[in-house]
C-alpha cells in the first residue's frame, strides 16, 4: 500500500470545514475533529483540527468517498474499531 501524498503545511490552505460526524461539544468529543476541503483540485484534504499547522493527508477523491460510504452503512462497526 503506498501513502497518501502530504499537503506540505495544512494551515496553508483555506476552506476546511469539520467533517458532519465530529462531536459537537466537550462531551461529545468535540476537541477530536477530523476537518477537509472539498473544493481542493488534487483530491481530499484531510487533518486533525488539533494540529491545523502539521501536514494534512490529501486522498484521492474515490478514496473519501469510499470511506465515508462505508461510515454510512456500517457506523457502529468502524466506531468500535
Amino acid at each position: 500500500m503506498t501513502e497518501a501524498p502530504r499537503v506540505p503545511v495544512g494551515s496553508a490552505l483555506t476552506g476546511w470545514r469539520k467533517s458532519s460526524y465530529s462531536g459537537g461539544g466537550d462531551d461529545q468529543g468535540g476537541d477530536s475533529c477530523v476537518e477537509i476541503i472539498d473544493t481542493h483540485p488534487s483530491g481530499i484534504p484531510v487533518r486533525d483540527s488539533k494540529t491545523p499547522d502539521a501536514p494534512a493527508l490529501l486522498l484521492p477523491a474515490a478514496a473519501w468517498s469510499a470511506f465515508v460510504g462505508a461510515l454510512k452503512r456500517n457506523p457502529a462497526e468502524t466506531a468500535a474499531r
